[in-house]
Parts: structure tokens; C-alpha cells; sequence
């Protein structure tokens, strides 16, 4: 059976197409979430796709997620450059996670520069578009089989 991964999108994502189009380009967040799951089963991954504008109910699904899934993608949005409760949570549950922007958040304004969230996860996808979220499924997913090789030697 394959992974079962988590896949957490941040505010305003489900406003994607809408939503500054010159630099989140115009395809929508029903789009985003065919392509997260198409990158999820050519991986063979089992998903399941999560978006909130709320930084509680990030944490919470965040904390559920401990001893259901294998793995986290993240895009926190806004929520990258205030929520240390978001990096908390991460830290918390220690489920292996990767971040991903859809823009490319360093070259954009400074007070983006900084990514709590990102402080817990093993590597961050940033101005790739739709195109950073395969990247990272692909990345966690060799993380997580290399990690299982790992134990499989130890015992």
C-alpha cells in the first residue's frame, strides 16, 4: 500500500485564479488540487488535500494528522511569516514535511523571506507554481522509502 500524505494548503489559496493572477496565474484552486492528486497517484501516494484560512484549524489538522499519515506538504501562505503555532505543531506531531510556494517567496518582499513553518520541514519548493507541489510529493515520497530502507537494515 502506498503512503498516505497530507497535503495543507494556507489562506487565500482557494482564491487562486482570482487572486493576483500575474503572479498565481489564472488556474483555479479546484486545478491546483487536480494536479496535487494526480502528482499523488503517479507517486503512489494516497492523498488527502486540506485548505483553511484559519491558522487554528491549520494547527489542528496538523495535529490530527500524528499516527494517520506518512508525510505533510505544506503551503502555510501568509501564515509562513507569522505562525510559530503552525511551526509548533509540525515540530509537535514530527511527521516528515515539506514546504512549497507556488511564487518565489525570497525574491519577493523581505518580510516574506522568513518561513516559520519552514524551521520543521526537511526541504522548501518555492516559484515552480502547480509545478513545486510534484516536486515536493516526489521528494517526500523518496525521503519516506529511504527512511523505510533504514529501518528495514537497523532490524
Amino acid at each position: 500500500m502506498g503512503k498516505k500524505l497530507l497535503i495543507i494548503n494556507g489562506p487565500n489559496l482557494n482564491m487562486l485564479g482570482i487572486r493576483e493572477p500575474e503572479l498565481y496565474g489564472k488556474q483555479d484552486f479546484a486545478a491546483l488540487c487536480a494536479f496535487v492528486r494526480e502528482a499523488c497517484d503517479q507517486a503512489g501516494a494516497e492523498a488527502t488535500l486540506y485548505q483553511s484560512n484559519h491558522e487554528g484549524e491549520l494547527v489542528e489538522i496538523i495535529q490530527r494528522a500524528y499516527g494517520v499519515y506518512d508525510g505533510i506538504v505544506i503551503n502555510p501562505a501568509a501564515y509562513t511569516h507569522t505562525s510559530v503555532a503552525i511551526l509548533d505543531a509540525l515540530k509537535a506531531v514530527a511527521i516528515p514535511a515539506v514546504e512549497v510556494h507556488l511564487t518565489d517567496v525570497q525574491s519577493r518582499e523581505e518580510f516574506r523571506r522568513i518561513s516559520y513553518p519552514g524551521m520543521a520541514c526537511l526541504k522548501t519548493f518555492a516559484g515552480f507554481g502547480f509545478d513545486g507541489y510534484r516536486l515536493a510529493v516526489d521528494y517526500l515520497m523518496s525521503y519516506l522509502k529511504e527512511e523505510e530502507k533504514k529501518k528495514e537494515e537497523f532490524v
